[in-house]
């Protein structure tokens, strides 16, 4: 089995613990996440029941691409995007985008609670491809830069995209077509779910 949950913020990547956690959202057992998103972060989280699936996705062996909306604290221009492509040097060693890019500001729904903005300072939003997920990598990586994150949004993993999911919705994905052998694949059948009451 595979889930497509879309992850709102203050939620966290476990099922159990104090404070808002995925058993409030995807009411599935047996279920544990490929990767994970910090408390801070939105966006798409992929859960499985398949040890191999779930390693294939996560572990950066494997190179899947993650794909964020990112917005940050001023405006952020191609060349700042290009050095972030070239590599920078974290506390945990280099890491470098696969891509990134200016975008207008994405169709996404109101955070809540919403970001806090500081007057007079504009806002900007790019789109970056990791092939990798260290530890809070993306705050880290715009941050070294000069441009801290203010929101943060995962809308792909690999073959998987958040599509049209809201926060605390999530997808089933059904079980005989999840990557068959891990197989590519682009336009899976599913049954939709809404969030909880």
């Amino acid at each position: 089995m595979l889930v497509l949950f879309y992850k709102p913020f203050g939620v966290l990547c476990q099922f159990s613990g104090e404070g808002l956690t995925l058993k409030e959202h995807v009411p599935i057992t047996d279920v544990y996440p490929a990767g994970r998103l910090d408390k801070d972060s939105e966006g798409l989280l992929v859960l499985t029941d398949d040890g191999r699936l779930q390693d294939r996705l996560a572990h950066p062996k494997y190179g899947k691409h993650k794909v964020y909306w990112v917005q940050v604290d001023g405006t952020i221009n191609a060349e700042t995007c290009q050095q972030l492509e070239q590599g920078i040097q974290l506390n945990d060693g280099p890491a470098h985008a696969i891509r990134c890019h200016r975008i207008d500001p994405p169709p996404l729904p109101d955070r809540k609670p919403p970001v806090r903005f500081r007057k007079n300072i504009p806002t900007s939003w790019i789109e970056m491809t990791l092939n990798e997920g260290r530890n809070r990598q993306v705050r880290r990586m715009t941050a070294a830069v000069g441009f801290p994150t203010l929101r943060l949004v995962r809308v792909a993993m690999g073959d998987y995209q958040l599509g049209d999911l809201s926060p605390g919705e999530y997808r089933v994905i059904d079980a005989t077509r999840v990557e068959s052998v891990h197989a590519k694949q682009r336009h899976p059948s599913h049954r939709r779910h809404v969030r909880r009451r």
